[in-house]
């Protein structure tokens, strides 16, 4: 039975370091956010908004009950989605928010990937 455990607690420690990746990754990109001039409000409410469900993650993850797991890992993702698209479609704002934004869609697609 040991090895089952040690799966288990592998699975549980490489969600919580791709979940602190998550955490980095929406710093950067509030942060950068804050520093573009005249970010769209699209943009802006996107980035907020997965700020706003990253702040209550830890909880999330750690209750582990998997539907609210998965419904917060939706939001997320739906919010860094729309976040992406508007920089796609807005060439003018700057390498450093379409960067920041890219980066932190893709750790969310991770983890929800992890978390399968």
């Amino acid at each position: 039975m040991q090895p089952t455990n040690d799966r288990t607690s592998d699975r549980s420690d490489n969600i919580q370091r791709r979940f602190h990746l998550v955490e980095q990754a929406i710093g950067q990109a509030s942060e950068a956010s804050s520093a573009e001039q005249h970010l769209p409000s699209e943009l802006r409410d996107s980035i907020q908004r997965v700020d706003r469900l990253g702040d209550t993650a830890r909880e999330v993850l750690q209750s582990g009950d998997q539907a609210r797991i998965r419904k917060l890992v939706t939001d997320m993702t739906a919010s860094a989605e729309r976040a992406r698209r508007v920089c796609t479609n807005i060439p003018q704002l700057s390498a450093q928010i379409r960067g920041a934004v890219s980066h932190m869609a893709s750790q969310i697609q991770e983890l929800k990937r992890d978390l399968q």
